[in-house]
């Protein structure tokens, strides 16, 4: 084969790899895509996916279905999602709970940052640091204070162990260098009962799982968890007004597909789910939740993730926190 013919057979190899691309980029998608919400209905989560997946599903011309798939701390469903086919049709609901995973659990199945491609950060929820209103403080520096007075005695409940509100206390005795008792109870609903009874101190917990309490002065709101304050509860500060410039520990949602899944599903997904959020009815309704619309690009969502994973893993080695 002279040199003439070799340059006309690798360009007809080109071509020929290029053509099921192109195919797959202009058909994608043709039939109904799965997104796994690792959680059970009802919850903010599945709530969201669903309010975008309506919208999303008007763009892409086809359904979005969602499956829930509860259980481990959304590890269950994450781990089917890490498995499923590199297509495209498989997307896998990510949650705050899911680098703090990364860190605790020994025997993850799966591995956040290797085993999925990001799609893009939907949206991020504060925290809000409560307190019972029998407790004696109206202010993270008073409750500090109180804390470093009898060390040992302050107690922070938490929706069971190894969940962002646990982690979110541990990161908060760290930086504010006092010793409380964790208290971790089955859910948030229980612990709030015995927040508003005095039973314990304080908690972080998500702004939707609280407003109402605090806006009805059931329990008090001394601190929301992001940089900038919540239009949800305006009157209350940040942790970085209140004295701690570096804790951000924020709900947030994303979207993955395993890694591997077609670059051109990727980015039709990433443009979809971003124009959902910037939908005027959606983000008065996300707002109205007390979440805040993110929307960004997959390498955005990628080094977001990393950074999460990065953030909790002194912590967990700090408070020996270790599940199986």
């Amino acid at each position: 084969m002279n040199r003439r013919q070799s340059m006309l057979a690798a360009a007809a190899l080109a071509l020929a790899a290029a053509v099921p691309q192109t195919s797959f980029a202009q058909s994608y998608p043709d039939r109904p895509i799965r997104v796994i919400v690792p959680y059970p209905p009802g919850q903010a989560s599945d709530l969201i996916v669903r309010m975008l997946g309506e919208h999303v599903a008007k763009t892409l011309g086809q359904p979005i279905v969602v499956e829930n798939r509860a259980g481990a701390s959304g590890n269950i469903g994450t781990d089917v999602g890490a498995r499923a086919a590199k297509d495209g049709y498989t997307v896998t609901l990510a949650t705050a709970a899911l680098p703090i995973s990364a860190n605790i659990y020994k025997n993850l199945p799966f591995d956040p940052v290797k085993d999925f491609a990001p799609v893009t950060l939907m949206t991020v929820m504060p925290l809000v640091l409560i307190a019972t209103p029998e407790l004696p403080v109206n202010s993270v520096s008073e409750l500090v204070a109180a804390a470093k007075k009898d060390p040992g005695k302050m107690t922070f409940a938490s929706s069971g162990p190894g969940t962002s509100h646990h982690l979110s206390g541990e990161l908060f005795k760290a930086q504010a260098g006092v010793d409380m008792l964790h208290v971790p109870y089955k859910g948030s609903g229980a612990a709030h009962i015995d927040l508003m009874g005095g039973r314990v101190n304080v908690m972080f917990d998500n702004i939707v799982a609280v407003q109402n309490n605090v806006r009805e002065k059931k329990l008090k709101a001394l601190a929301v968890t992001t940089k900038t304050r919540s239009p949800s509860l305006p009157d209350v500060p940040t942790m970085a007004e209140s004295g701690f410039p570096n804790f951000e520990a924020v709900a947030w949602f994303g979207l993955m597909v395993p890694e591997g899944s077609p670059r051109e599903a990727v980015d039709k997904l990433n443009k979809a789910f971003n124009d959902a959020l910037q939908q005027p009815d959606i983000k008065e309704r996300l707002s109205t939740m007390g979440a805040q619309v993110a929307g960004s690009t997959p390498e955005e969502f990628g080094s977001f993730m990393k950074a999460e994973v990065q953030k909790w893993k002194p912590v967990v080695e700090q408070a020996n926190i270790v599940m199986d």
